[in-house]
């Protein structure tokens, strides 16, 4: 039958079985209220440390205060007194040693995990430390200490991704993952062309960067214009989702200025394009043709489809804009390069800003035709900086660029 010490040893998930409670006691301080243990650690030595004498002899114990992780939300703290050996042979004193704590630390292993644990969930410091019952000092100590900031893989991966996310003082930072299997390539403090340059350059040999077979990125016109020197054999991928994003804007922007052009608020065109814009933005064969829906900002039942058809009736620059939006949106989610070699040849420009979408993509055509070649995209590099975004508004932004990255690392792990 299992006795109250070992049962309070499991709970606490002490595997030591050298340590022994005696007592579990309250205790209170500067408003605090805490877990106090009583624990002895001894066990038989038979030899010096030192010398490897048998002439040993238990000589008193130390005192050691550590910290154990919080039961609940109560801080938990252990008073062990370990037993004490002189050797008669050398006159080497030496206390005995458990695995709950390193050498000459306080601070438990399961204190230092459950720190480590709650960081990755991006809480600020001073959470963690209330929570596990640890100084807000020794939370940074042990999250910042001996940790590297930059991360420098020994091999360059065959698939990488560009982006830049918002760190400190409102600078953008370079990040660079694996696109296979999304692992941490390189974290660089700004996003400029002769620091990317610089760190690539100086870390790899060119035999190793010409390894580099594909390097996916947003419609950036500064990462062409390096990739190309550092990666000679890869190909640029653009990610299909800034494509469409880029079209969606400048439907939107054409949307607001028919809206502006028209004077009667309660005029059924205008309602449609003021409420019902997601519906342009849905695919052609998403929109309902049969089933009859009531649309509150147009007060009346009808299909999906007869709403579109009413926003693009009166106003065919709007509508011309919304048939290219249509056939990006199509040859992007069928990966149809056909649509796209067709869209580049017919398009005439219209005088709205999808003309300037239209030059982009023909000047980024290979790019945008590999995106359609490849499933390899940003979308798993776009996460990451959602978790990077979700880390700077819990911790209320960083200061210091070091402990930014650290954090950045840990969430990733």
């Amino acid at each position: 039958m299992m006795s109250q010490t070992d049962s309070i040893l499991n709970l606490l998930n002490i595997q030591d079985p050298n340590i022994k409670i005696s007592a579990c006691t309250d205790f209170s301080q500067a408003g605090v209220h805490e877990k106090l243990l009583s624990a002895t650690l001894t066990y038989p030595v038979e030899r010096c440390v030192n010398c490897g004498s048998t002439n040993l002899v238990q000589n008193g114990t130390r005192l050691t205060k550590m910290r154990l992780p919080s039961l609940g939300e109560q801080p938990l703290r252990m008073n062990l007194r370990k037993q004490r050996y002189l050797c008669r042979t050398c006159h080497h004193t030496f206390s005995a040693q458990t695995q709950l704590a390193p050498p000459r630390h306080s601070i438990t292993r399961q204190a230092v995990h459950e720190i480590a644990t709650l960081a990755k969930n991006s809480l600020p410091v001073k959470t963690i430390s209330q929570t596990v019952g640890i100084s807000a000092s020794s939370v940074q100590r042990i999250l910042y200490k001996d940790q590297r900031a930059l991360v420098t893989p020994k091999e360059l991966p065959t698939a990488l991704s560009f982006d830049e996310f918002r760190s400190t003082k409102n600078c953008f930072s370079f990040i660079c993952i694996d696109a296979k299997t999304h692992d941490l390539v390189t974290l660089l403090p700004d996003r400029l062309s002769q620091t990317i340059r610089e760190y690539f350059t100086n870390t790899y040999t060119l035999s190793e960067r010409q390894k580099v077979q594909l390097v996916t990125m947003d419609l950036n016109a500064q990462y062409q214009t390096f990739v190309r020197r550092l990666f000679p054999n890869a190909l640029i991928v653009f990610d299909r989702f800034h494509i469409v994003q880029l079209a969606g804007r400048v439907l939107d922007h054409e949307r607001l200025r028919v809206l502006k052009g028209i004077n009667d608020h309660h005029d059924r065109n205008y309602k449609v394009l003021k409420s019902n814009w997601r519906l342009f933005h849905l695919a052609e064969n998403q929109l309902e043709t049969s089933q009859v829906k009531y649309y509150r900002g147009l007060n009346e039942y009808t299909t999906a489809q007869n709403v579109v058809d009413l926003g693009l009736k009166n106003f065919p620059q709007f509508a011309e804009n919304y048939q290219t939006y249509q056939t990006i949106l199509t040859f992007i989610r069928n990966r149809d390069r056909a649509t796209l070699q067709q869209l580049v040849m017919n398009y005439r420009p219209n005088g709205t800003e999808m003309d300037t979408v239209m030059r982009t993509i023909q000047k980024n055509y290979l790019g945008i035709r590999n995106a359609c070649l490849y499933d390899y995209s940003n979308g798993p590099l776009e996460g990451i900086n959602r978790k990077i975004k979700e880390l700077k508004r819990s911790c209320y932004g960083f200061s210091n660029l070091r402990h930014f990255f650290i954090r950045i690392k840990l969430i990733h792990a």
